[in-house]
């Protein structure tokens, strides 16, 4: 028959459970994963006294129970010794077969996690408090915009709802409305004006310089294509014969310089736009001012893109936020009555306040 072991001071002690020389309590078991685990706490139940001097912390006994009742509920101990990188990072190797775009939103966040104490937080000691104020602390002291914390809570919430459905935690502790932590300073966006529509396409048809563009600013205005759906259109995306515009994909290019064709933003994003007089007459225009290059550029198999640039290459959506930018530099210069600023963003044309 084994030997009762019991502590300092004459306590039976239960299986797992033992207590150094220094008086320290330990609990050792094995996870549900089967690996070894220990625990620690300077006093055996919540009746003792804490040591002087020593950190205050719950008693062995109650870490006992919390892991028994972890393990009954299948439960991880210890959020599987997950840090919140460890966490984000095994999320986004869950995430296939994304655009490029958001390849890149990844790259951002793990980045960010990388620099933040808060990523090697072990993910079972983040509380919805924490949360908050690693949010708050982002903006109010690293001065990054509502749009980034956006971006990284975007990746970071559902990288804890896995976790949450992993039994690796109960809760997810970003599971709040993110304007009620921090301030949204994202600028407000809104529709030009028909005068300042009229005014801003008057201007450039009658620009030496900036008239060139004005088909294809003019088609962005009436049709509300988005400007990655604008720069991949083809030849063959136009229908003459029945007056509309089959959108049916975008393009895109990566930061490394790497054209790409991409399906369009939604299942929705799929559609015939209808093709007014004008703006076939304009489609007209560009075709007939297209210069034939040497070898027609081709992305993914697609062929015959409407603008190509000073290389030979299909324009993309910076080449033409840039155009906008310069017109309505110039526009202001001249006029009194200054534009709002105007980029060919999302369906609309707008402006921030």
């Amino acid at each position: 028959m084994s030997e009762v072991r019991r502590d300092h001071k004459g306590r039976k002690l239960l299986m797992g459970e033992s207590q150094r020389k220094d008086g320290k309590y330990e609990y050792k078991y094995q996870d549900a994963r089967g690996k070894r685990k220990t625990v620690y706490s300077w006093r055996l139940t919540p009746s003792d006294r804490m040591p002087a001097g020593k950190r205050n912390d719950i008693s062995l006994r109650e870490k006992e129970k919390q892991i028994q009742k972890d393990l009954y509920s299948n439960l991880t101990p210890d959020g599987g010794d997950y840090t919140v990188l460890d966490l984000v990072e095994k999320y986004i190797r869950t995430k296939t077969g994304v655009r490029h775009n958001t390849k890149a939103n990844y790259k951002f966040v793990i980045n960010v996690i990388k620099k933040e104490e808060f990523g090697q937080k072990r993910i079972d000691k983040v509380k919805v408090s924490d949360a908050k104020e690693w949010l708050i602390k982002m903006q109010q002291v690293d001065g990054r915009g509502y749009s980034s914390i956006h971006t990284i809570r975007g990746v970071v919430r559902p990288a804890f709802q896995m976790a949450v459905d992993d039994d690796l935690l109960i809760k997810n502790p970003f599971e709040f409305q993110l304007s009620t932590v921090v301030v949204n300073d994202s600028a407000t966006r809104n529709a030009l004006t028909p005068k300042q529509e009229r005014d801003f396409l008057e201007f450039v048809k009658n620009d030496k310089h900036f008239s060139k563009y004005y088909d294809g600013i003019y088609i962005l205005f009436k049709t509300g294509l988005r400007i990655s759906e604008f720069v991949g259109l083809t030849t063959k995306n136009l229908d003459f014969e029945n007056n509309r515009i089959i959108v049916d994909h975008q393009l895109q290019r990566t930061r490394d310089m790497k054209y790409l064709i991409e399906d369009t933003k939604t299942e929705s994003g799929m559609r015939m736009v209808p093709m007014t007089l004008e703006v076939k007459e304009c489609f007209q225009n560009i075709l007939a001012n297209r210069k034939k290059p040497r070898i027609e550029p081709m992305v993914d198999g697609y062929s015959g893109f409407l603008y190509l640039d000073k290389n030979g290459k299909p324009m993309v959506a910076l080449h033409w936020e840039k155009y906008f930018q310069h017109i309505r530099e110039k526009y202001n210069k001249i006029y009194r009555v200054q534009m709002p600023l105007v980029t060919p963003h999302g369906r609309v044309i707008i402006r921030t306040s």
